[in-house]
């Protein structure tokens, strides 16, 4: 079972950050502190239907219908992606 990445500090809910990668096949660290890609700020569900929305081609009704929701919701539900990821990239 694969583990995920966590996005904010189970103690106080602050973002995280990474501190160092590690290749598992030369077996290379780096180490500092570095930002996570806006993207992976993201909530679980919210990641998967940025992936739905690329994959339909940016068709609404299409996700609309995939969601079993309305196209209204739907459009409602990227318009508030849409805030929260110009929220995050203004935190840069």
């Amino acid at each position: 079972m694969q583990k995920k990445l966590p996005i904010q500090c189970p103690s106080c809910s602050n973002s995280l950050k990474v501190q160092s990668l590690h290749c598992e096949n030369c077996e290379t660290t780096i180490s500092g502190l570095f930002e996570l890609p806006v993207l992976l700020q993201l909530e679980p569900q919210e990641q998967k239907f940025i992936l739905d929305f690329v994959k339909s081609s940016g068709r609404l009704k299409e996700m609309a219908v995939k969601l079993k929701l309305s196209y209204p919701t739907v459009r409602n539900m990227l318009d508030d992606l849409i805030n929260k990821l110009n929220q995050l990239h203004h935190e840069d």
